[in-house]
Order: C-alpha cells, then sequence, then structure tokens
C-alpha cells in the first residue's frame, strides 16, 4: 500500500528568491499515523504543505498523497486531504451546520448523507447544541472544533492541522487532542504543523524537522530525544554576585559528568536579574545535585534554584536549528 504522503526531491523555488523555500525535500508519512512537521519560521514547512493540498505550484520533484500526485493530477489529490488552518475560515453568513453542509455540497456528497455526517460531526466535536449558532457567536475552541468537523465531512485520507491548539484554553485544547488521537484510531493521517514542541511530542507517532527547505532529522519523539548529549537535565537559577554569565558556563560545564550548558533565560523576581543554565547530563541527574552545588558554592554563587529534569521535543528542536531569532 503507498504511504499516505510521500515527498520525493521536493523543490520550490520562488521568482526573484534567491534561494529555495524547499531545497531537494524527501519523507514519507504512513497510513493512519500523526506526523508532526515541524521547524523556525521560514524553514519551508508551510510551503511544503500548499503544495501538499495542491495550494501552492511546486518547481521540481513530486508529492503524492493518497498515491496520486499533486503536480500531476490535483483535482483528485485535492480530494483526497483536508486542511484546518490557523485562523478562522468559517463562513459567518452561515450557521454552524450550514458551513458543513456547504463543504459537502461543495465536495459532491449526496443530500440524505450530508445531512447525516453533518448531524454526526457535530455530535462528535460537542457542538450538537450549537448547530444554528452564528459563526460570531462561538467560542475560540468551538471554532475549532467546528473547523476540524468541516474538514472530515467528505471523508478525507489526510488531515493537515496547522497550530491546532493556539489560543485555545486549557480544556479545548485536551478536547482537540483527544479528537486527533480519535482520528488515528480510525486510521485518518493528520499531518501537524506546529511551534509547540509540547503538543508535538504528546501527539505525533514521528517528527520530521525542516529548515532552510531541508529535511534535518526525522524519527519518532523519543529516539529523537535519546539522541541529545546527555540522559537527563539540571535547571540552575543563580545568583551571580559579580561571576559573569562566560565564567559560570565554564564553571558548570568543568563539573564531572556535565556534557553541556546552557543559559535558557532570566528570573527577575523584582530584584536583580537571575541568569537560568541548564546542564545536559552523562548520569542520573539527581548524583550530580552535590557537586553541581559544591561548585557554585566554592566560588561564591548563591543558588535560587536547583531542579532536576530530562531533555524534551524542545530541547532537540533547538539542537537542530539554533537559538536565533528568525
Amino acid at each position: 500500500m503507498a504511504p499516505a504522503v510521500e515527498v520525493s526531491d521536493l523543490v520550490k523555488r520562488y521568482p526573484k528568491s534567491r534561494s529555495n523555500a524547499v531545497d531537494g525535500l524527501s519523507f514519507r508519512v504512513h497510513r493512519g499515523e500523526i506526523f508532526g512537521l515541524l521547524g523556525p519560521n521560514g524553514a519551508g514547512k508551510t510551503t511544503t504543505v500548499g503544495i501538499l493540498t495542491t495550494r501552492v505550484v511546486l518547481t521540481d520533484g513530486d508529492a503524492k498523497v493518497g498515491g496520486v500526485s499533486v503536480a500531476s493530477d490535483p483535482v483528485a489529490a485535492r480530494h483526497k486531504v483536508a486542511v484546518v488552518p490557523q485562523r478562522v475560515n468559517l463562513d459567518r453568513s452561515l450557521n454552524a451546520r450550514q458551513n458543513l453542509l456547504f463543504h459537502a455540497t461543495y465536495h459532491g456528497i449526496a443530500r440524505a448523507q450530508r445531512h447525516r455526517l453533518a448531524d454526526e460531526l457535530l455530535d462528535r466535536m460537542g457542538l450538537s447544541d450549537k448547530a444554528k449558532a452564528r459563526v460570531d457567536d462561538l467560542s475560540g475552541g468551538q471554532s475549532q472544533r467546528l473547523m476540524i468537523a468541516r474538514a472530515l465531512i467528505h471523508r478525507p485520507e489526510v488531515l493537515f492541522l496547522d497550530e491546532p491548539s493556539t489560543g485555545l484554553d486549557p480544556q479545548a485544547r485536551l478536547f482537540v487532542h483527544d479528537r486527533v488521537n480519535d482520528l488515528r484510531s480510525e486510521g485518518v493521517t493528520v499531518v501537524l504543523t506546529t511551534h509547540d514542541m509540547d503538543e508535538a511530542e504528546k501527539l505525533s507517532d514521528r517528527v520530521g524537522v525542516v529548515d532552510h527547505g531541508k529535511l534535518l532529522t526525522l524519527d519518532t519523539p523519543e529516539a529523537l530525544i535519546r539522541s541529545l548529549p546527555g540522559s537527563g537535565t539540571i535547571d540552575v537559577t543563580v545568583r551571580p554576585n559579580g561571576v559573569d554569565s562566560d565564567r559560570l558556563l565554564d564553571l558548570l560545564s568543568s563539573v564531572a559528568g556535565v556534557e553541556r550548558v546552557e543559559r535558557i533565560g532570566t528570573d527577575r523576581g523584582g530584584g536583580e536579574p537571575e541568569p537560568r543554565l541548564r546542564l545536559y547530563v552523562a548520569e542520573e541527574p539527581s548524583a550530580l545535585l552535590g557537586p553541581v552545588a559544591a561548585t557554585l558554592h566554592e566560588h561564591d554563587v548563591a543558588v535560587s534554584d536547583l531542579s532536576l529534569g530530562s531533555p524534551t521535543l524542545e530541547d532537540v528542536f533547538i539542537e537542530i536549528t539554533g537559538r536565533e531569532l528568525r
């Protein structure tokens, strides 16, 4: 059986651009998989999704959804995909149920079937009591759920979700995540683009990280996290007492078992800024709490906070793509 999504040596170059937006990208998404496509702003992921959903014409290479080439047969490919954008694009002149019916009509679904599907999806998304509600009267979470229902009404093989929980409250976010997991259990393939690394780690079976139009890595979140140097982390917040940041990094890097140290922020707390540092360690983090505290004490560096942790997908993302703002 063909992959749900297959991208082969994909290239997209916009007129007057000095570089390719997508530069020889290749990957596959298995059927029934939740696949996270991650990357900084301008990395090429939005262009890639645009090509896969037939909104952007590729320059070279090939891209297929459900075994259909988006270049040679975009009409057939379009019926195999659905997109839930980040911004609400529901028809404000229609109520919630009418939005679903209009979309079903566009895709050629028979009248009796589209009415049944609309009611089923409204119920599934917890929107049965909002069937006649105006779009402007829906909350952010309700609008997001309605857009997912609209995307599903023609039974796509691949669902593209762009930042699915941005701006949602915790309850709405959890509901959306549960529905996404339900889709996987039903065999729907989901391609997720998000800047929320916790969301990507929680939902994705595999993630691919792209930057400058190229695929940098692709694996399960667990495998990517294990690939980081160090098996755990220690976060340290200090009052430096005249010791500069570079000296602090050198001091902590000298502790046996610490593989890497990076500055991750600053806590102000109403007083002097207190650097926050993350230590990536090669052994059990708790075994290094004493040596780390002792090293700082020897150099008159007061510790405000010392906590154990473990690497996350966000650490992988930063390690691969860098800390520079885009």
